[in-house]
């Protein structure tokens, strides 16, 4: 009789046993495939040499090549690994060569400018080349030949799958990495979704998959085969203006949730959003940025545009949730604006802190008069000094602040500025968003209720107490940058470039178009 202890240990070993069985026998299965590697790439091209080529002379040719394409490839250690794993198998040459599916294949790429890239980015001029070498009975010569020609042929298709199914799914760009204040969420490709493309089975039923069919997405893509003139624009700047935001479009970092705040920086707009649909929008003011006056544009792009020189007030993009309003805010005024605007306004006028009921900290200790400060000492020590707008009718942030937890400290707040809001170029802050209509954003926040009562109430007079409301569930908050986009009619509308962004990221772009 078999004790518990034994059985204990014969688990595992009998678990590795079958383990063994699985791989040994699928391992079988590949070569007793691939033995007829000769004859299968004979029948398709009827070319004489593949009669005699073998796997087992393939494969160290094909890892030679491999170690010296490593360089090009975009993802190297991925490939190279996997192919290792498996022995150097031809996975792509010998599954879809036969049935055409690389022909499938060169033709999606064919048509990649149709989402605003380049055919030149998946090599797509050399697989053709090579793909007509196979299709031809004699273009290749000799086994050496054959050989070379198939690794070459099977490290351009894998590199070019994984390429063109990473753009489409993902972007070609990782925003992170080319925007200084960029703080979305943004999924990337890992290497379980890249090696997906090795076990694709039917070529053109996994790629029509993984073409956007999102309406926006299908609106820009129309506009860009049609030749459309923005306003104002030459065509250049308008097929690369759509060519940006088709990447936008591409980049997994899209509202998810049911309910939502989305601020566009370039349109100075907000929008709550349910399931769906804009359930309120109104004007806001952003930052100030490097571009507003649009003496910059894409036509005029060159290579040090890649860089992305942020201008100290631009609004972030960012996501987060906002989860508490506070009606008469307290402003605690950045160290940047203290030491840039508020001490040389100060200093000019000895009562411009107490008309603008600003009090001033020395070391955390309230100074009583401002009147007497000494500005000279001030500014050989501004680190010690801090400043605090207190709630009323000249203090920056208006009535009421909307605060969500973010790197960068910016807010929705209300304003005591309404000119602005008059104006087509809102790029006036210093980096928080400000609402045309607070009142009615917080009702869009908190519904019908007490909460919103108070809200309403203390923003109506001259209440000097902050006071904090919490809301019921936190709402979801999107500061985003889109230049071009299609309106609920279909009219594709456009903006101005007010940060420069598009630049940049075109110019990033641009690189993987002349490659």
């Amino acid at each position: 009789m078999i004790n518990l202890t034994t059985k204990r240990i014969l688990r595992p070993v009998l678990a590795l046993a079958v383990l063994v069985t699985i791989f040994t026998f699928q391992a079988c299965r590949k070569k007793k495939a691939r033995s007829d590697m000769g004859k299968t790439l004979y029948d398709k091209t009827h070319n004489k040499v593949f009669k005699d080529i073998t796997p087992e002379a393939f494969a160290p040719i094909f890892q030679q090549a491999l170690a010296a394409q490593k360089a090009k490839l975009v993802n190297p250690k991925l490939i190279t690994a996997w192919y290792e794993q498996n022995d150097y198998d031809p996975a792509f040459v010998m599954e879809h060569l036969p049935n055409d599916d690389l022909k499938t294949f060169v033709g999606y790429l064919d048509h990649s400018e149709e989402h605003g890239l380049d055919s030149v980015m998946f090599q797509t001029a050399k697989i053709n080349a090579l793909l007509a070498k196979f299709y031809s009975k004699e273009a290749i010569k000799n086994t050496t030949e054959a050989y070379q020609d198939m690794a070459q042929l099977e490290i351009l298709v894998a590199n070019a799958m994984i390429n063109y199914s990473n753009a489409l799914q993902f972007g070609v760009m990782n925003p992170r990495k080319i925007y200084a204040n960029y703080f979305t969420k943004t999924k990337r490709p890992d290497s379980a979704s890249m090696l997906r493309v090795f076990n694709v089975h039917d070529f053109k039923s996994y790629l029509d998959s993984i073409q956007p069919k999102g309406p926006q997405y299908v609106a820009l893509q129309n506009a860009l085969k049609s030749g459309k003139n923005a306003p104002g624009m030459s065509k250049e700047e308008t097929q690369r203006i759509l060519v940006v935001n088709l990447e936008r479009l591409r980049w997994k970092n899209k509202p998810t949730e049911n309910k939502y705040v989305i601020v566009n920086i370039p349109d100075f707009q907000l929008d709550v959003v349910q399931d769906g649909k804009s359930i309120m929008n109104m004007k806001v003011c952003v930052g100030e940025g490097r571009n507003k006056d649009h003496a910059n544009t894409l036509v005029d792009y060159d290579e040090s545009d890649k860089v992305d020189r942020p201008f100290s007030h631009e609004t972030p993009q960012l996501n987060s949730m906002i989860y508490v309003a506070e009606v008469n805010p307290v402003w605690n005024i950045p160290s940047s604006i203290a030491v840039k605007e508020i001490m040389g306004l100060a200093m000019n006028d000895r009562y411009y802190l107490s008309n603008k009921n600003i009090d001033v900290y020395k070391n955390g200790q309230k100074i009583e008069d401002s009147e007497t400060i000494n500005w000279d000492d001030v500014k050989k020590d501004p680190d010690s000094y801090s400043f605090k707008q207190q709630p009323g009718a000249d203090n920056a942030l208006g009535k009421v602040k909307f605060l969500f937890p973010n790197a960068t400290n910016v807010y929705l707040h209300d304003t005591p500025a309404q000119l602005p809001f008059k104006k087509d170029m809102r790029a006036v802050s210093h980096g928080c968003v400000r609402l045309e209509k607070p009142l009615d954003f917080a009702k869009a926040m908190f519904g019908d209720g007490d909460k919103y009562d108070t809200i309403a109430k203390d923003m109506s007079e001259d209440n000097a107490t902050p006071t904090q409301l919490m809301l019921p569930k936190k709402v979801p908050v999107y500061l985003t940058y889109v230049t071009c986009w299609a309106d609920a009619n279909g009219v594709i509308q456009f903006r101005h470039d007010v940060y420069a962004l598009d630049i940049v990221l075109y110019g990033h772009m641009k690189k993987f178009f002349s490659a």
